[in-house]
């Protein structure tokens, strides 16, 4: 039902490119409700809800936007340190996404490809007008920005998983904790690294 495991062939063709339109898959916006997306079916006595899908489909847009912005790093003339900072980010959210595509194809569900993010608004994703701010910057303005967008772009995702977590019988599924879970310890941790790193700029 859904699109292949993640070529990571592929996702590096998808986010080589600047802020897109979107006007080939306008509409598939998931805006925390999965307008646009199929809809769900959830199987009698399964421990996870739609809830659950929603936030493994909306994740994985997530998480391709911040591998598109890691991505500009080494281009654009970023300290040695962002530079690695932002390949940390890459390769973990990466391999997350391909968790999460494989949890909703084990489970039936529409599993979005890594594209998903250029037509996709969840919380604190940047904007097309942000995306060519942060493409056009250079140097120690790229690493200002990006800290300053990432932070908030993090602090999106911890709302996700807060949002989760919020939602009655939501988030019982193992596979699903054990990823919202990963995602609050390792962002929380990583926007602590970034806040110090903003602040030594």
């Amino acid at each position: 039902m859904g699109h292949g495991g993640m070529d990571h062939g592929a996702m590096g063709h998808d986010m080589s490119g600047g802020a897109s339109s979107g006007h080939d898959m306008a509409g598939h916006t998931m805006a925390g409700h999965g307008a646009g997306l199929p809809p769900v079916a959830i199987p009698a006595g399964a421990l996870y809800t739609e809830a659950d899908v929603r936030f493994m489909q909306g994740m994985i847009a997530h998480h391709a936007q911040a591998i598109h912005m890691s991505r500009m790093a080494a281009a654009r003339g970023a300290s040695p340190r962002l530079v690695r900072f932002a390949r940390k980010i890459d390769l973990s959210q990466a391999g997350e996404i391909a968790q999460m595509q494989e949890w909703l194809q084990a489970h039936g569900q529409f599993a979005p490809d890594t594209s998903a993010w250029r037509t996709t608004t969840m919380h604190g994703m940047l904007t097309a007008a942000e995306l060519a701010r942060l493409e056009a910057a250079r140097g120690p303005a790229f690493d200002r920005l990006f800290l300053q967008y990432m932070i908030r772009h993090h602090e999106g995702a911890l709302k996700m998983v807060a949002d989760l977590f919020a939602t009655p019988r939501a988030g019982q599924d193992v596979d699903v904790s054990v990823l919202a879970n990963d995602v609050e310890t390792t962002q929380t941790a990583e926007i602590g690294l970034m806040r110090q790193m903003l602040a030594e700029l």
